[in-house]
């Protein structure tokens, strides 16, 4: 199949990847023009024609797929029209139909050229949310905007007139969750949007109301995915200051919700019993459940403010993991995200270990200094998996030696004790 567009606009790239352009901005001050154009779109009436001429895969599954309906209170429901929202394939055939945008509007502005740098039109999707940026309202209102709307309306779709605007960056707008906004002394300030952060504290507030006779180490369990996801979704940008803001609101939820379960108990034993002082942090609220061997197992509500805010590196606009040329580029950047997360830093240690420490091209020691790549003795394009056993480390100058030379790397066999 080929490849829908890289640039910013797939959902084969992190969200991340679409919030640094404005973060990137900040040396470039005419990446990030003054004026942006927001817009999003349904797909209820994306045209089955369109999809069956354009979207590259067996015609008669997809045409299938496409008018088998979908069942709603024990109702079939006909899809004469549009794709099911929700659906496994739903987010590619909406990625697929948006696919061709950036091309439109680069045809119109061509990079390196004076009228595209008097227009600064740019575009920054993620699946069907996107924004374009413009030098002016009049260039966004009447020009850009009739460009989208002859590209929507050949896929059988339109603007929502509700959910799209222009607005000025220095008074901000709201984008998968985070508010840009362009301050006075010209810096971009990207944080999340105070319509994300209402929305994730009412569903926390919602865990805490909805669960009130749970002990306290299930309510742990029941609220350390929820802002775990959430702090690390929003680690990439200006954050902190609201994680501590998150912090405090699950504090004080929770400890309402402790003096609604002991209404006769005093505050100082409501506070020994589920706010304890562990390392530098007070008031942490801790509980108790049970372990996999069945013995007690002493758990804390995970803390925001602790998620270390990291800058994103965006991915590079043509990198395509499937594709055998990119291969070493995507392994490279999975080395980078090994040193960084914790989860990798084991597997890290767990191969260097495994390896005892050698490159197994040039069995010589691998150490910070020498540096190290990740590689996949089957490649993921060929069915490689991500997993420990189809992976080694090698020197990065080794690791160029085994792509250019196509070399087989053999694993090496793990050390057995005596």
């Amino acid at each position: 199949m080929k490849a829908a567009r890289p640039v910013l606009n797939g959902l084969r790239h992190e969200v991340a990847d679409v919030l640094v352009v404005p973060q990137y901005a900040r040396t470039q001050p005419s990446v990030l023009p003054l004026v942006l154009y927001r817009a999003m779109r349904s797909y209820d009436r994306i045209s089955h024609d369109w999809l069956l001429a354009h979207v590259p895969m067996a015609k008669d599954i997809l045409q299938k797929w496409l008018t088998a309906g979908f069942i709603g209170n024990s109702v079939l429901n006909l899809t004469e029209v549009g794709v099911p929202q929700g659906g496994p394939i739903s987010p590619v055939l909406a990625n697929l139909t948006l696919d061709g945008l950036e091309q439109k509007l680069r045809e119109k502005y061509p990079k390196a050229t004076v009228q595209s740098r008097r227009a600064k039109v740019n575009l920054m999707r993620w699946a069907d949310d996107f924004i374009i940026t413009g030098s002016s309202k009049e260039l966004l209102e009447h020009e850009v905007k009739p460009l989208v709307e002859t590209f929507l309306k050949e896929r059988g779709l339109e603007l929502s007139p509700e959910k799209t605007s222009i607005t000025h960056v220095e008074a901000g707008f709201d984008f998968l969750g985070q508010h840009v906004r362009k301050y006075q002394d010209g810096k971009i300030i990207i944080t999340p949007s105070a319509k994300n952060v209402k929305t994730f504290l009412g569903n926390v507030r919602q865990v805490i109301k909805g669960h009130a006779q749970a002990t306290a180490g299930n309510m742990i369990r029941l609220l350390n995915p929820l802002i775990r996801g959430w702090a690390n979704y929003h680690r990439h940008v200006s954050s902190k200051q609201t994680f501590v803001t998150i912090d405090h609101a699950s504090f004080q939820a929770l400890w309402r919700w402790a003096r609604r379960r002991h209404p006769k108990k005093p505050q100082r034993w409501i506070k020994e019993k589920y706010f304890h002082h562990i390392e530098q942090r007070h008031w942490v609220f801790c509980g108790e459940t049970e372990g996999r061997n069945g013995k007690p197992l002493q758990v804390r509500l995970w803390s925001a403010a602790q998620v270390k805010i990291k800058r994103h590196i965006k991915i590079h606009g043509e990198a395509n993991p499937y594709d055998p040329a990119w291969e070493q580029y995507v392994e490279q950047r999975l080395g980078l995200k090994m040193t960084s997360e914790l989860k990798g830093r084991r597997q890290l240690l767990q191969l260097w270990r495994e390896q005892q420490g050698l490159c197994p091209v040039c069995d010589q020691k691998m150490t910070t200094l020498t540096g190290w790549h990740s590689h996949h003795r089957v490649r993921r394009v060929d069915g490689g998996s991500d997993g420990r056993a189809n992976r080694v480390l090698l020197h990065p100058n080794c690791h160029s030696q085994v792509h250019n030379r196509a070399l087989t790397v053999v694993k090496p066999r793990p050390a057995t004790g005596v």
